[in-house]
């Protein structure tokens, strides 16, 4: 395997790659701006210049020092390369870079978004120098609305031109473009052409300074406060992994985690966005039941009492209880709700719930899809119903209809979940609840709530852990980010305090981890669990007083 050494330190690689990759994947550190993986190479930043020596074929391959300071992302990494970024000659360059970087960028970090996870912060202080030579005044360049969700604070750019690249290179929109020349050069948007393509916010996440800013996300929280939490995509059927940033128990935003298999280094604005519903007013916080043909609201401990007793009523009368778990919720929540089903009537009819398609699956150039399924794990809780009833026999929603609409099926008591982020219900379901006893669990309001004779408010997925399966077949965890919000219950957690209530004991706090090993086989050993990501470390140095 061939193998070069930087400021030291001896790193191995596979097939082509530039030096700057090869120090990414071995860990040492080379300052960069304008690379990025999923980009083209420009050049354009030079702060990675470094001085490299090059094994020479006509010196019995010996390094030889290259003259001239080269850029490490442009330049080939070949075996037995010695590569110092270190180096006086390195350093000095690093320092002007940084110095002409600072001339005409204002000093406004203390109210910009990006503070704390600035590049142009962070190696201001590791490479820049102590203080400023620049006596004359500042270029002042415009703020501008770009688009729907991004705005653009020009005086901060670094003309990187990782956006230009993202719009030409990975959409295929081109709408941003370089204007001007020298000092005056900025970005802009061609006019009456916004940035408005569906996946608009990665250049927000692309941008090394604070340039381009998410509108959302503007003036209200310091990244400093904000825990990540490593999650998955639950607004479509992507699976794509992204980070959930939160504090004290509210989400503030939705950032993307790389995962070149899935996603690779992006997420759709449906998915950076789409997560509001969590925190909607609307949200169902008390369990109801019916009483004398009117909603009424109840505690937890007599609604899990009347629904198991309604739904044990049902069996004694020699009829059926039909499940429908939905595709929002995780296959542990499926398999615990269809578990507790099953123990109060061996045969209880599970059924997937409706599956959301709005349009058509559409491709861009860099390779990113964006999916008309709107459901994250239509494909894990049929896995998990089969399980129950055999492969090949799981009920779609339209199945059970007919079987609802059929009196040789005998179904009277119907356990329900929701979970979608907007109204979800159909004709059929709303007309199959009629006289049946029926537990609804979901998390807002809908043309069910008013009917169902139990009410019982659910988790969104970034309220509980779990397992989604995407389009693909893949099986991938995420964690919880986010306490429930007050006043309702993981759907894991509910079947499992539905089936102490039945038992008469006590019931275990819901663990996704020993859901999955109840559910084994696949569960136990294909899930792909979220790699640890490295923890935010202080350039500044604390000594004990």
């Amino acid at each position: 395997m061939p193998k070069l050494t930087i400021d030291g330190k001896e790193c191995t690689f596979e097939g082509k790659k530039m030096i700057i990759q090869v120090a990414n994947e071995n860990g040492v550190p080379i300052p960069q701006y304008c690379y990025h993986p999923g980009l083209s190479i420009v050049a354009s930043c030079r702060i990675c210049l470094a001085e490299v020596a090059a094994p020479n074929p006509r010196n019995e391959n010996k390094p030889e020092l290259i003259p001239k300071l080269v850029p490490t992302c442009q330049t080939m990494a070949a075996d037995g390369m010695i590569v110092h970024t270190q180096s006086p000659k390195a350093i000095a360059n690093q320092k002007q870079v940084m110095e002409d970087l600072l001339i005409n960028h204002p000093l406004d970090c203390p109210v910009c978004d990006q503070a704390g996870e600035c590049s142009l912060q962070d190696f201001s202080f590791k490479y820049g120098r102590g203080h400023s030579r620049f006596q004359e005044d500042k270029i002042k360049q415009p703020v501008k609305d770009i688009g729907t969700h991004v705005k653009l604070y020009s005086d901060r750019c670094i003309m990187c031109s990782r956006c230009v690249r993202f719009t030409r290179e990975v959409t295929g929109t081109a709408e941003l473009c370089v204007v001007g020349r020298g000092s005056k050069e900025q970005i802009d948007v061609f006019p009456g052409h916004g940035l408005e393509n569906e996946l608009s916010g990665n250049v927000i996440d692309l941008c090394p300074v604070g340039a381009l800013l998410d509108k959302d996300f503007l003036f209200t929280q310091r990244v400093w406060f904000l825990s990540g939490t490593p999650s998955i995509d639950g607004i479509t059927a992507s699976g794509d992994n992204i980070r959930v940033d939160h504090n004290e128990g509210r989400v503030y935003r939705v950032k993307p985690r790389t995962n070149l298999d899935v996603n690779k280094w992006w997420i759709s604005d449906e998915i950076r966005y789409g997560w509001k519903f969590v925190h909607s007013d609307q949200r169902l916080r008390q369990p109801l039941r019916q009483q004398f043909r009117t909603q009424i609201t109840t505690d937890w401990s007599t609604a899990l009492r009347e629904a198991v007793e309604g739904l044990r009523a049902v069996v004694s009368r020699n009829k059926r209880i039909a499940v429908v778990l939905s595709p929002m919720l995780s296959c542990e929540d499926a398999y615990l709700l269809a578990k507790f089903a099953r123990s109060l009537d061996s045969q209880a009819v599970l059924a997937l719930g409706p599956v959301p398609v709005s349009g058509q699956d559409k491709t861009f150039p860099g390779g990113y899809t964006v999916l008309a399924e709107k459901a994250p794990n239509a494909r894990g809780v049929t896995r998990v119903i089969e399980t129950f009833v055999g492969q090949g026999n799981c009920f779609d929603s339209a199945k059970l209809s007919q079987c609802l609409s059929d009196p040789s099926w005998n179904i009277e008591g119907l356990l329900l979940t929701g979970n979608y982020p907007s109204n979800w219900t159909t004709k059929e379901f709303v007309a199959a609840v009629g006289k049946r006893f029926t537990v609804l669990i979901d998390t807002l309001p809908n043309d069910l709530t008013s009917k169902a004779s139990i009410v019982l408010p659910g988790a969104t997925w970034l309220e509980k852990a779990g397992t989604f399966e995407n389009r693909k077949n893949l099986l991938q965890s995420f964690e919880q980010a986010i306490q429930p919000i007050e006043g309702s219950r993981a759907e894991g957690q509910i079947a499992l305090d539905l089936h102490a209530a039945a038992t008469g004991g006590h019931a275990a706090p819901f663990d996704a981890a020993a859901a999955r090993t109840q559910l084994g086989g696949v569960f136990t050993t294909d899930v792909k669990h979220p790699s640890a990501e490295e923890q935010l470390q202080a350039d500044m140095e604390y000594v004990e007083l």
